[in-house]
């Protein structure tokens, strides 16, 4: 299959090394002025993955897009929409778009799939491949499991039976609505259990998880989803990527907050509390979490980091008691 993964970064160097070692003719696309880019075109390796000589990386994005069957786009969510516009100034109408990325546009709350309808795609057109798995597990031969979702079966099989392999099982996803919600919520999460880490609180992330997921399948069912998908692979399935791993860059972004340093690399979880707290006001939702991880990251300025963590934990524990399955 011609695949072309647009974006260099961390997740899309690893899905093009993924892609050409299990049988498919790859290119790797970032912009020419981009520092990943410039780094495999330099040197042909960066802190993940070294490219297979197989892999074309180009900074070409008419010969990226047009030579594809598939194509993979891995950049930060919140770019996306302003993406697809370059995109879309070339006849994608025989190509699928498979989006290896976890956020929530925060200016319409529209989960990325919908970016990519609301741009000129065709739904049948469209996956999400999302999951737990770190890549420096991956590249160590560590397997896991992962899950495509698309509102179009046929795509859906297509994909999973294609990119399937002893390193990576795929699940095929059955809520769309879920999988994306559910994909980007846990980074909110990873940076509340980075602030547990932060504080010292290491056993509290267990209740972390437990309400984590409970709040996160309201919103999915308030929504139009299936609320089971909390619980599935794309989020409590990837909790231990993103609330324990050393390599996590949410919980990294939320340890740092507690000691009021800054984090340098992207954690989507701080955009996508922004994008749930208007999903949770528009839809009715109770978002404790969401909301605090929000007030953290965007109300708290000058007041002593670690001072706003700890009240913000007393303020969730202070909240009045109420039955744990509550709707």
């Amino acid at each position: 299959m011609k695949i072309s993964v647009l974006g260099c970064g961390r997740w899309g160097s690893f899905i093009a090394w993924y892609l050409c070692n299990h049988g498919h003719e790859v290119y790797s696309w970032g912009p020419e002025d981009d520092y990943s880019y410039k780094v495999l075109k330099e040197t042909g390796k960066n802190e993940y993955v070294t490219l297979d000589e197989r892999i074309t990386l180009t900074c070409d994005l008419k010969e990226a897009v047009e030579r594809a069957e598939v194509i993979v786009i891995s950049i930060s969510s919140q770019g996306l929409r302003g993406f697809m516009k370059r995109i879309l100034e070339y006849d994608v109408s025989d190509k699928n778009f498979v989006l290896c990325m976890k956020g929530i546009e925060v200016d319409t709350g529209s989960r990325l799939s919908e970016v990519l309808v609301q741009s000129g795609v065709s739904q049948d057109k469209i996956a999400v491949w999302v999951g737990p798995g770190h890549i420096q597990a991956f590249t160590q031969g560590i397997p896991n499991c992962m899950v495509i979702d698309s509102a179009n079966p046929e795509l859906k099989k297509k994909l999973v039976d294609s990119f399937g392999s002893d390193l990576i099982r795929f699940y095929y996803g059955q809520d769309l609505i879920g999988t994306e919600l559910g994909a980007a919520a846990k980074n909110v999460m990873g940076i509340l259990a980075g602030i547990c880490d932060g504080l010292g609180y290491v056993s509290l992330k267990g209740a972390l998880m437990s309400r984590g997921a409970r709040e996160v399948a309201r919103l999915i069912k308030a929504m139009g989803g299936n609320e089971l998908s909390a619980y599935g692979l794309a989020h409590l399935g990837d909790y231990e990527a993103t609330l324990f791993s050393p390599y996590s860059h949410n919980r990294g972004y939320g340890e740092l907050l507690v000691k009021g340093e800054k984090f340098a690399k992207l954690a989507e979880g701080v955009p996508t509390a922004a994008a749930m707290k208007k999903l949770g006001e528009k839809y009715g939702v109770d978002l404790p979490l969401t909301n605090a991880v929000y007030a953290l990251c965007y109300e708290s300025e000058g007041e002593d980091c670690k001072t706003a963590c700890e009240k913000m934990l007393a303020k969730l524990f202070a909240r009045d008691a109420k039955s744990e399955f509550y709707s």
